[in-house]
């Protein structure tokens, strides 16, 4: 008998006022996650298509959050979808130890494109914030700490979608030619309106990098994530 392959499946918030462009997107992603795990079945789905995530999951898999916090999304709303199944559950994308390496990279050479040091650089970290909680800011702010580590006298402000300092006060404080690094997992609504109309209510004229769960390397970076949930497990039982 073959033996039935390995199951993760990739949740994301989505888009509720529009749900398939975001699957389609975190469906070319899990593909991509796909590519570095032979032997797996790499699976997606959003919150925001209706039924999608109960049709897609499997007890026993991998439950990848693509999310930036444990918010209350990942805290209330998807163990309250996922009641009845078994799985085991990786550590939100957000929060990935080994994250804060890529985007600094990604700075980095931005930084170079624009022929400026990095001790001239000022970059933007435009995050989501939330009302319902703290634990979105407190993402943002620790992500921003490891970078300010990894990117010697790089300047790192923070902007929020919901809570102060906005995107928009943030980035109307910043010299010309900053940086403007999205801290999300998809280029949503937030990420396609909302953001470019704060920034040019700021008159922001910087460089706007991918959005976070873009960046080069991430597809490699989900994959181990969730082959070390999956050897976490296997030791735990």
């Amino acid at each position: 008998m073959q033996k039935k392959p390995n199951a993760a499946v990739i949740i994301s918030h989505g888009q509720p006022s529009a749900p398939g462009p975001a699957e389609a997107d975190l469906a070319s992603t899990a593909a991509a996650v796909a590519a570095h795990l032979p032997g797996w079945e790499v699976r997606s789905a959003t919150l925001a298509a209706p039924g999608r995530l109960e049709t897609t999951m499997e007890d026993g898999a991998v439950v990848y959050p693509f999310f930036m916090s444990q918010g209350y999304f990942t805290s209330n709303v998807l163990p309250g979808r996922l009641q009845g199944f078994s799985y085991r559950l990786a550590q939100p994308f957000g929060l990935d130890e080994h994250l804060p390496d890529l985007a600094a990279e990604a700075v980095r050479q931005a930084a170079a494109t624009n022929r400026q040091p990095l001790q001239e650089t000022h970059l933007l970290l435009a995050a989501h914030g939330s009302a319902r909680g703290p634990r979105a800011a407190e993402a943002t702010e620790a992500f921003a700490a490891s970078l300010i580590q990894r990117l010697p006298g790089c300047r790192v402000s923070l902007g929020y979608v919901e809570q102060a300092p906005r995107i928009a006060a943030s980035a109307a404080a910043l010299p010309a030619r900053s940086l403007c690094l999205p801290f999300f997992a998809q280029a949503g609504d937030h990420v396609k309106q909302d953001l470019p109309e704060a920034l040019e209510a700021a008159d922001f004229a910087g460089t706007i990098l991918p959005v976070t769960g873009a960046l080069p390397g991430i597809p490699a970076l989900i994959a181990n994530a969730i082959l070390s949930t999956a050897a976490n497990s296997n030791n735990a039982a």
